[in-house]
């Protein structure tokens, strides 16, 4: 059988794409897309991806009318999330779980983000 590689994009609305594009690439890094020939598109790094379709009525994404819920790999969770409190950004204590450590924040409309250092082997 013929299997996808990866994640070929994200796609979303917003009521304001390219000023959230903008805090995405100031706060998280991620190169927004190119308008133009030569541009540079992200590249995330390699490792553990998860894919997992959850049920109409779960809490876990926050409010119920979010379809989404965006997780991003990092390599040191503890200097992402002092990253983001210098700029102004709302941030909870990390969780502990036996695939690493987590944190949750909100993009400036409100889309639940969270931060995963997954647990070195």
């Amino acid at each position: 059988m013929e299997r996808v590689t990866g994640i070929g994009g994200v796609f979303f609305r917003a009521r304001d794409p390219a000023a959230l594009a903008r805090w995405y690439e100031q706060h998280l890094g991620i190169d927004p897309v190119p308008t133009g020939e030569g541009g540079k598109v992200w590249e995330p790094a390699g490792g553990p991806t998860v894919f997992a379709p959850f049920k109409l009525d779960t809490g876990y994404f926050g409010r119920e009318s979010q379809q989404f819920m965006l997780n991003f790999r990092v390599g040191n969770l503890d200097a992402m999330l002092a990253q983001l409190r210098a700029a102004g950004i709302e941030v909870p204590v990390p969780e502990e779980y036996p695939q690493g450590r987590f944190a949750r924040v909100h993009d400036p409309e409100g889309n639940p983000i969270e931060l995963w250092e997954p647990k070195e082997e």
